[in-house]
């Protein structure tokens, strides 16, 4: 009998008792504002990629989307160009002044192709912007073995030139013996600069492959490499604004 009365004591579950297992969230007009502009939102509110807004600021989003054209693919890709050749000059330029090899610039160059393409196309990205900048960014940073390798022969180069003179003083004959004659000059090799420059930029395209002879530092730098293109890739995806609404605002 004691327990009955209890029982009916106790309130029954319904609207009056707090529900803490569901979240509720009351807006009270007035007091809410927008997050783009910051003013108070008393009616109807929008949201602008999951962010309140008001009525201004949505219609303002949604007119004030870029539309894609070959006119801003072209922009896009010009100023890509000349980012990628730029990382590829600063690539190749801090390889060969400290002789040491940086394969995390290569994020740097995948950033700043992507970032240049962007600019070019008021923001504008898409899947022919991700596929330009992760070829950009590609060339930019295995064609960038070309100069360096030059760079490097020619140093290897001016070394055997200068050991060859230093065996040569130390063997010369002495002055009175006239029994030395004059070295014949070896033929000359006409080179086609065409076929040759196809062939360096060939080696280049596959340079970050060919490093895998070394498979520990080849490996790395396919990785890093990688990680590169991922950032063109990434930052040049299209990213429209998802504009909802109108939502009516009332307190609870």
């Amino acid at each position: 009998m004691q327990n009955e009365q209890e029982t009916a004591k106790q309130p029954a579950l319904g609207s009056d008792v707090p529900q803490f297992a569901t979240a509720e969230y009351a807006h009270i007009p007035g007091t809410e504002r927008c997050r783009i502009c910051s003013s108070s939102i008393f009616n109807d509110y929008y949201r602008v990629n999951n962010q309140m807004a008001c009525a201004k600021c949505a219609g303002e989003a949604r007119e004030g989307q870029p539309s894609d054209s070959h006119a801003a693919f072209l922009r896009g890709l010009v100023l890509g160009v000349g980012a990628a050749v730029l990382g590829l000059i600063l690539y190749a330029t801090f390889t060969i002044v400290t002789d040491f090899y940086l394969g995390f610039i290569a994020l740097g160059v995948g950033w700043l192709v992507a970032k240049a393409m962007l600019k070019g196309s008021n923001g504008i990205g898409g899947r022919r912007y991700q596929i330009a900048a992760v070829l950009l960014t590609y060339a930019a940073i295995s064609v960038a073995a070309i100069p360096i390798g030059i760079a490097g022969a020619i140093k290897q180069n001016k070394e055997r030139v200068v050991q060859q003179k230093q065996s040569a003083a130390a063997d010369e004959p002495s002055a009175g013996d006239s029994g030395s004659t004059p070295a014949e000059s070896a033929p000359r090799v006409r080179l086609n600069l065409g076929s040759f420059a196809l062939k360096l930029l060939m080696l280049g395209l596959a340079s970050p492959f060919l490093e895998l002879e070394d498979p520990l530092h080849g490996l790395i730098g396919l990785v890093i490499l990688f990680v590169g293109l991922r950032i063109a890739f990434q930052l040049t995806a299209a990213r429209p604004l998802d504009v909802d609404g109108p939502y009516r605002v009332t307190a609870s």
